[in-house]
């Protein structure tokens, strides 16, 4: 019997499958096997992808494996792998390694570990009997039951307000699909972030849940992986490696939070676990169902929207007020001031979000205009409350100077406000006697550390959470009744056509989260009070942002009416990436896509860039001309050492 190998290197310019001869003590090999395999002078992991009874080279030049290895890969995670590879062009060794169990790749031996006892949030409450749903989220629930019971693989957008009980419809739907033996993969942007989910779903469902994030060490990883594979676990929540969970027969898949871009995977291959998600329910007639208060436009249009237009309580969504900061000299508004100070003086709680980490936005000498920019990275290095500097891309770190070095001068200027300078002059201002001003941003805390943050913030009698773009995601805080946006139209001046769908999602998950439990307020700084995202926000309009969103994108050629793909060449110099952009846009035979560039990026980590953007009205042929290109450059790429990568669905 011959195994058809796919081995697990990381190189484009290595491709295609090889055959291995079996011993006749490896008989058990079935495809998703794990085998080391000799491949040239070394040896390497390989996935079996095909079995054959022949080879087309003759068997005296065929090697045999060297052993095989434990936790293999199911073959609907290799069939999904191999479309992944050939969706978001690139290789199947990539997108194969994505799929394995953790430390596959190291693990020798089986060996099964003592589980530590299950991860709880005691933040809010929480009920093993579930409560008696409202009329509409019966109404939003039916549709998702029937496809259920019908073994019809459908797609749904649960479309609700904040807090109108998503995640008991959500609980539900897992509910009845395990009554039916399947399984379910609940995702969610991240898990240290929206403890409340995670805890519900252990308190309604026991061991049956199990957890998989990056915060877990590597072998309770490993344990919950295998759980999954055993069976014994049947419900997966994780942020957007949960897709990949190894569950046998999945009848529902659930997208918590849909609009978020933390679903989006970073490196190669570029996967959008939405997307993914959608695949991978196709594949096994699985019910998908997506959730958000902010919905994407491309999710409006392509699934079937069920709606939760109230809160569960039937509680008004607080008011929200605009605040016009043109002319204003203090970094807060007045009417913000005097909000904070009655909620100090009252006892109560507020959210501050403000999406800009560190002290000031950078530094700059008055005297010669010197501005301090990273050395790896064409960006401005952001100033720290702990006498630093750093570049939110690649980490690096100088002391902050004192005097100019270019003309020696002592008058430096610091511009801007970031969430360590809020968080630090608030907490003097109002801090103490039980009113903790805390902070929750990618500075402040290691991920574990996060929900820690989250559980102070819960269990304080009063206080202030201030913030990034993290304090607006799906927390569950009754008794917070002011809500605050600071520089609102921060995110509408990035050059991106999402930018006022993100802004618009911004403002309403963070007024979201005020007036739970009773009255709230939110208040909106911004120097452009008049934008379209803001005005809709403030009256929470998201069915009339959304209809209008898509009218604009259907008249621009943007997604959902087409599909963008972002190629980009980097290396240590800037003349080989335009070389091979330059060939690379000549190569790209597509009829129906516009290829915009080759144009410069700025320089990241050290490397020069330079992109191609691919607008192309049929997806599956541009996908398939990018990717034919880029792996027909791969010698040439080797040669001029440019990396190349593809992004389809850029973000």
């Amino acid at each position: 019997m011959i195994a058809r190998v796919q081995p697990l290197t990381r190189t484009r310019s290595v491709r295609g499958l090889y055959d291995y001869r079996l011993r006749e003590d490896q008989d058990g090999v079935e495809i998703g096997t794990l085998l080391r395999v000799p491949f040239g002078a070394r040896s390497t992991v390989g996935v079996v992808v095909a079995l054959a009874e022949r080879s087309e080279l003759p068997d005296e030049r065929l090697a045999e494996p060297e052993r095989v290895l434990p936790d293999g890969i199911a073959p609907d995670l290799v069939e999904l792998a191999e479309w992944m590879a050939a969706e978001y062009c690139s290789t199947p060794a990539r997108a194969l390694a994505l799929v394995l169990a953790p430390g596959a790749q190291r693990r020798r031996t089986t060996r099964r570990r003592t589980r530590p006892a299950p991860q709880r949030y005691e933040i809010g409450a929480a009920s093993a009997t579930p409560p008696e749903l409202t009329a509409a989220q019966r109404s939003a629930l039916g549709p998702v039951l029937q496809a259920l019971a019908g073994g019809r693989g459908e797609r749904f957008l649960l479309q609700g307000v904040t807090g109108s009980g998503k995640t008991e419809v959500y609980l539900q739907a897992v509910a009845a699909t395990l009554a039916q033996r399947r399984s379910a993969i609940v995702l969610v942007p991240e898990i240290a972030l929206t403890p409340q989910v995670l805890w519900r779903f252990q308190a309604r469902f026991g061991d049956v849940v199990a957890v998989m994030h990056s915060a877990l060490g590597h072998g309770e990883r490993y344990d919950e992986w295998l759980r999954l594979a055993r069976g014994e676990a049947r419900v997966c929540v994780g942020p957007r490696s949960a897709v990949f969970a190894p569950l046998a027969d999945v009848g529902l898949i659930i997208i918590d939070e849909e609009h978020e871009s933390s679903y989006k995977h970073e490196g190669d291959p570029r996967y959008d676990a939405r997307n993914v998600a959608e695949r991978r329910a196709r594949d096994h007639g699985a019910v998908l169902l997506a959730g958000s208060a902010t919905p994407r436009p491309e999710s409006v249009r392509l699934l079937r929207r069920l709606r939760l237009p109230e809160r569960i309580d039937r509680r008004a969504l607080p008011p929200v007020e605009v605040l016009d900061m043109r002319g204003q000299h203090h970094p807060l508004h007045p009417d913000v001031r005097m909000a904070l100070a009655d909620l100090r003086r009252d006892g109560g709680k507020a959210i501050m979000l403000l999406n800009r980490r560190g002290w000031s936005n950078f530094l700059t000498c008055r005297s010669c205009g010197r501005v301090w920019m990273c050395p790896e990275c064409e960006v401005a290095l952001v100033l720290h409350a702990r006498g630093v500097m750093a570049c939110h891309h690649c980490g690096h770190q100088e002391p902050i100077p004192q005097r100019c070095p270019s003309c020696t001068s002592v008058a430096l200027a610091r511009h801007g406000a970031g969430t360590e300078r809020v968080q630090q002059e608030l907490s003097g201002a109002l801090g103490g006697d039980g009113f903790p001003v805390l902070r929750l941003d990618a500075d402040s805390v290691s991920l574990s550390d996060r929900a820690r943050i989250l559980e102070r913030f819960a269990s304080a009698p009063s206080g202030l959470l201030v913030g990034t773009q993290m304090v607006a995601k799906g927390h569950d805080f009754p008794d917070v009744t002011l809500g605050v946006v600071l520089d609102a139209d921060q995110t509408l001046r990035f050059p991106d056509f999402r930018a006022e769908a993100r802004t618009f999602a911004l403002i309403t998950q963070l007024a979201g989260r005020a007036g739970r439990g009773g009255a709230g307020r939110v208040l909106v700084q911004t120097l452009a009070p008049e934008a379209r995202a803001i005005a809709f926000a403030a009256r929470h309009d998201a069915d009339g942002f959304i209809s209008d969103e898509l009218h604009r994108r259907e008249a621009l050629g943007y997604p959902p009416f087409s599909t963008l793909i972002r190629i980009v060449c980097s290396a240590a110099e800037a003349e080989p990436t335009r070389t091979l952009a330059a060939v690379l846009r000549r190569r790209i035979a597509a009829p129906t896509a516009a290829v915009l560039g080759p144009a410069p990026l700025f320089r990241l980590r050290g490397r020069h860039r330079t992109q191609l953007v691919v607008k192309a009205g049929e997806r599956a042929a541009a996908i398939a001309a990018i990717g034919s290109a880029v792996d027909d450059l791969a010698a040439t790429a080797s040669k001029l050492a440019v990396s190349v990568s593809v992004d389809v669905d850029a973000q």
